[in-house]
């Protein structure tokens, strides 16, 4: 475990707490790692700009796998984007529209796109979709790309979406659980793992110098790319069983206390 090369964590449930916030220890141990040419990656579900802004000025030298790999950008440059067939949308949101408790949101390169009306919805992914605007009818083009449809349900996702909504396998697509309330659909074979993979060639940088955090099934292919992988104490039960080494809680700043050690013992 002595040549850490590459870092790679999911945001929500893993890196910020519950309350979405950053360890407080994190400029310290971010800029240890710096010393020692170690590169630190959020890898999230969420848009571009609900990563960044949680990095300030370090954000220019830092990569970013967004979109749950379906957008990567190192140091600022766009490494890969990937846009959701069209033809797919229509089909989708009007499923989705018939499910009870659902709501979508087309996640876009420039912002995150919803048609309810609900402002309490809105303020909660606020948090997540920095960038966002409503529009009226969801199945229309946009002037924009976009990578996912993210769909919310507020009793739970793995339980009242993905049922309904794992048909869309059929058309080639990934249909991921991707949170506790929240499900992901886009293109086939766009993961964060395969990011990740993208990224381990770019910077000649392999999975034996590679340690990666998460807690949700759509971390599960990002995991399988490092020899030092962690599930979060508060992990999904098949996320421990992919992971060969399981971290504190995220509200214990597991991802942190990981790193914080390895640096003490390295």
């Amino acid at each position: 475990m002595k040549d850490i090369k590459l870092i790679v964590t999911d945001m929500d449930g893993t890196f910020l707490n519950s309350s979405h916030e950053v360890g407080p220890e994190f400029p310290e141990i971010y800029e240890e790692l710096k010393k020692r040419n170690i590169l630190f990656v959020p890898a999230s579900g969420r848009q571009m700009l609900g990563i960044t802004k949680y990095f300030g000025d370090i954000e220019n030298e830092m990569a970013f796998i967004a979109e749950n790999g379906g957008y990567m950008i190192y140091k600022n440059e766009e490494l890969f984007a990937d846009k959701l067939g069209s033809e797919y949308v229509a089909e989708i949101i009007s499923t989705i529209r018939n499910i009870p408790g659902a709501t979508a949101v087309l996640s876009g390169k420039k912002k995150a796109y919803y048609e309810t009306d609900n402002q309490g919805f809105v303020d909660y992914i606020s948090q997540f979709y920095t960038g966002n605007e409503r529009v009226e009818d969801l199945t229309q083009a946009l002037d924009d790309s976009v990578f996912k449809i993210a769909v919310y349900h507020p009793e739970g996702s793995e339980e009242h979406l993905y049922p309904f909504l794992k048909q869309f396998e059929k058309y080639d697509l990934e249909v991921v659980v991707s949170g506790q309330y929240w499900l992901d659909i886009m293109n086939k074979n766009i993961n964060k793992g395969n990011a990740l993979e993208k990224l381990q060639k770019v910077l000649n940088i392999t999975p034996e110098q590679t340690m990666v955090f998460g807690d949700y099934m759509n971390d599960i292919e990002m995991l399988k790319k490092a020899h030092f992988s962690y599930a979060m104490k508060n992990a999904h039960p098949s996320v421990k069983e992919a992971a060969s080494f399981e971290a504190c809680s995220n509200d214990n700043f597991g991802v942190l206390e990981t790193i914080k050690s390895y640096l003490n013992n390295n």
